[in-house]
């Protein structure tokens, strides 16, 4: 199966689109590094208080920091491939907020 038959079949059987995953990227980022790159300065963040997992949170902490510099567009099928069972479950309960969890940090320059 190619990369893109991947691709649509995990947005089939989701619901999530490219969009979703987008967001989750720059969640990861900020995950890993809330402040958004922002020298001297330090936020510490209570991510259960924001309904993300401490599991989750490890799990897209480790994408996060993959990613720290990347486009947010990364191919679905291989982000789909880094996320644990509970990150992906979390993904698909809460992906109508994933954008929303970015509001709560500085805006990044992200492409």
């Amino acid at each position: 199966m190619t990369n893109n038959n991947k691709a649509v079949q995990i947005q089939n059987l989701t619901g999530l689109s490219e969009g979703h995953f987008a967001d989750l990227i720059r969640l990861t980022q900020l995950i890993f590094d809330p402040t958004g790159g922002l020298p001297h300065k330090t936020v510490d963040v209570d991510w259960k208080m924001l309904g993300i997992p401490k599991g989750v949170v490890n799990n897209l902490w480790m994408l996060g920091k993959k990613y720290q510099y990347s486009s947010p567009y990364i191919p679905i099928d291989v982000v789909w491939e880094q996320l644990t069972p509970e990150s992906r479950n979390w993904m698909m309960e809460n992906k109508r907020n994933l954008w929303k969890l970015e509001e709560y940090f500085p805006a990044r320059d992200e492409d």
